[in-house]
C-alpha cells in the first residue's frame, strides 16, 4: 500500500512517519474493514488518506518533490485503484513488486551515466572532500580501481532493490488471496503492510548501509585518509 519496502524520504521525526504510513493504515484495514465499522471501500480510503497526507505535508514542507515520494503516490495510488476496482489480488503482487524492481532498474541504467547512484549518494560534494579524495586518489594510482569498486557497489545497490521487488512479490502472494474490494482483502492487506517492514524493508536498509559501508571502507584503504578527512562536517 506504500513504498515500505523501499527507502522512506527523510523527514523530521521517522517514528512519527513510520506510524503515519504504515502502523496506524495497517490498524485502519485490519480492525475498521467489516460491515460493523467503517466497511470495506471506507476502511481502504480512510488507511490511504494516511500516507498521501503525509506525502503532500512533505511536499509542502520541502517545497519540492522527491523522486522517491513520487514512486511512493504512484504505489499508493494502484493500491486504491486495486481495491476499489475489485481488481485480481495478483495486481497486487505485481504492483509490490514493480516500485522496487523499477528503482533497481534505474540503479543499474545510472552505472551506464557520469553520475552512478551509489555515486550520488556517498561520493557527493555536500558530504565528502570530493576534490581531496580525487587527488589521492590520483597520486597512489587507484582512479581506475575506484571506479572498478564504484560500478561493483552500483551493481550491488541494485540488488538490494531485487531482493526487494522478489520479496514483494512472495509475500503478496502468501498473504493477500482474498477478492479486492472485500473486507478481507483489507484485512490480508493490512498484514502485508505490517510484516513487510520487519520482513522486507529493514533487512533491504541494512544491506544499503553494507554497501556503503563497503564503498567507504575501500576509500578509505585506496586514499589512506581517515574517514574524519574525508567528511567536511567532521572537520568543521
Amino acid at each position: 500500500m506504500n513504498p515500505q519496502s523501499t527507502p522512506m524520504p527523510r523527514s523530521g521525526n521517522p517514528l512519527i512517519e513510520l506510524a503515519v504510513t504504515i502502523v496506524i493504515p495497517a490498524v485502519i484495514l485490519m480492525k475498521a474493514s467489516g460491515d460493523d465499522a467503517l466497511g470495506p471501500v471506507n476502511a481502504l480510503l480512510a488507511a490511504l488518506a494516511f500516507p498521501l497526507g503525509w506525502g503532500a505535508f512533505e511536499f509542502r514542507r520541502r517545497g519540492k518533490p522527491g523522486w522517491m515520494a513520487g514512486l511512493g503516490l504512484v504505489s499508493v495510488l494502484l493500491t486504491g485503484g486495486i481495491g476499489l476496482l475489485a481488481l485480481d489480488p495478483q495486481w497486487l503482487a505485481v504492483k509490490e513488486a514493480a516500485v522496487p524492481g523499477v528503482i533497481g532498474l534505474a540503479v543499474l541504467v545510472s552505472a551506464r551515466t557520469r553520475y552512478p547512484l551509489v555515486k550520488t549518494l556517498l561520493y557527493n560534494p555536500a558530504v565528502v572532500d570530493v576534490v581531496r579524495i580525487h587527488a589521492q586518489l590520483a597520486q597512489r594510482g587507484n582512479v581506475e580501481v575506484f571506479e572498478r569498486r564504484l560500478l561493483l557497489a552500483n551493481t550491488l545497490l541494485a540488488g538490494t532493490f531485487f531482493f526487494s521487488s522478489a520479496m514483494n512479490y512472495a509475500l503478496a502472494t502468501w498473504i493477500v488471496t482474498s477478492p479486492a474490494g472485500s473486507a478481507a482483502f483489507n484485512e490480508e492487506l493490512g498484514r502485508l503492510t505490517l510484516l513487510s517492514y520487519p520482513m522486507i524493508a529493514l533487512p533491504s536498509m541494512l544491506m544499503m548501509m553494507a554497501v556503503l559501508f563497503f564503498l567507504a571502507r575501500s576509500v578509505r584503504r585506496l586514499t589512506g585518509l581517515a574517514l574524519t578527512d574525508m567528511l567536511h562536517a567532521a572537520r568543521q
